[in-house]
């Protein structure tokens, strides 16, 4: 009898360690869909926002990452790949038609987007103060800014008789963008040039036809597919000698001559931090959308040096950054 009690209470000893551990929650899951390919360096300031707030991809959270490297049909499967997965929230870049795909998706599983289109006219939410559905995030109206950068680029170059803007034709703000350069450059009296890209093997074409129009500068507009191709065209720019301006300081950093737009890297900060007030238990219908305030202009002064430019004080004084 004494034997049977003994049994008894140690089935009990080691079943329980056992129940505590299958009563555990299980790790959140982030599902992260990119429109086009990850960026090691946004990435690193959307992990860092989810560290200061706690979460440690592999320790209590996990990220599951999907990417249609700029085939737009492939969002549509791939957002459903995360879905099925049950994630618990997740976290759109690359573009605005990853976040539709997502949303398109899903009504119930919590999205975070980093979008350049606007959120209320897309249907992704009701209004920015209050977006009311499952959706929310960080809106990057950078289509507005094309206009102002052509104007720096027309200060950096000397007497440009002709300046090259190049613009992808897929883009949901295209038509937007176009009549921002164009009502600046009648404003400039300045002559431009519309070359489109959509696909890698366009931008080599486009150069080529830069330089084949005389043009003496380059405006590269804001485009997710662009930021994703960075290093092809700062590298083509360099080669061509081209002075090229840009929509963010990573293009600067990388070698381009200057850039102006709100910070890329903030953007997919803040989308980590909404994630984690997600994950806390915050609803994404009560967290307002997120809008750039800041607006940064980068002069990269050794490119300026290669092409022979010299950075009138004026416009150095007005950089919020110089890159020597």
């Amino acid at each position: 009898m004494r034997r049977r009690k003994f049994i008894t209470l140690l089935g009990g000893v080691i079943a329980w360690p056992i129940a505590t551990r299958a009563q555990q929650p299980a790790m959140p899951v982030i599902g992260f869909l990119d429109g086009q390919s990850f960026d090691l360096h946004l990435m690193t300031a959307f992990r860092q926002a989810l560290k200061d707030a706690g979460y440690i991809e592999g320790r209590n959270v996990a990220i599951y990452f999907r990417s249609a490297n700029g085939q737009t049909d492939r969002l549509v499967t791939l957002a459903g790949d995360i879905v099925g997965r049950r994630v618990t929230v997740i976290v759109t870049a690359g573009g605005g038609a990853a976040a539709l795909a997502a949303y398109a998706a899903t009504t119930t599983i919590p999205i975070v987007f980093v979008s350049g289109v606007d959120p209320v006219t897309s249907g992704l939410v009701l209004s920015l103060n209050r977006p009311g559905s499952n959706a929310t995030g960080v809106y990057i109206f950078q289509q507005v800014l094309e206009g102002k950068r052509l104007a720096l680029l027309h200060g950096l170059v000397p007497t440009p008789t002709l300046i090259a803007v190049l613009l992808n034709p897929t883009n949901a703000n295209f038509q937007s963008q176009l009549r921002g350069v164009q009502d600046s450059a009648r404003a400039l009296g300045q002559q431009v040039n519309i070359l489109s890209a959509s696909a890698a093997r366009d931008i080599d074409t486009a150069f080529a036809t830069v330089r084949a129009s005389g043009a003496r500068a380059l405006l590269v507009g804001s485009d997710p597919f662009f930021n994703s191709e960075r290093e092809q065209v700062v590298a083509l720019a360099a080669r061509h000698a081209i002075p090229a301006i840009f929509e963010g300081r990573e293009f600067a950093t990388a070698g381009g001559l200057a850039s102006y737009g709100p910070s890329l890297a903030d953007a997919y900060r803040q989308a980590g931090i909404y994630a984690s007030r997600i994950l806390k238990g915050e609803k994404p219908a009560d967290l307002p959308i997120v809008q750039p305030t800041k607006f940064d202009f980068v002069i990269n002064l050794k490119t300026a040096k290669a092409l022979g430019l010299d950075v009138l004080p004026g416009l150095s004084s007005s950089a919020d950054e110089i890159i020597e």
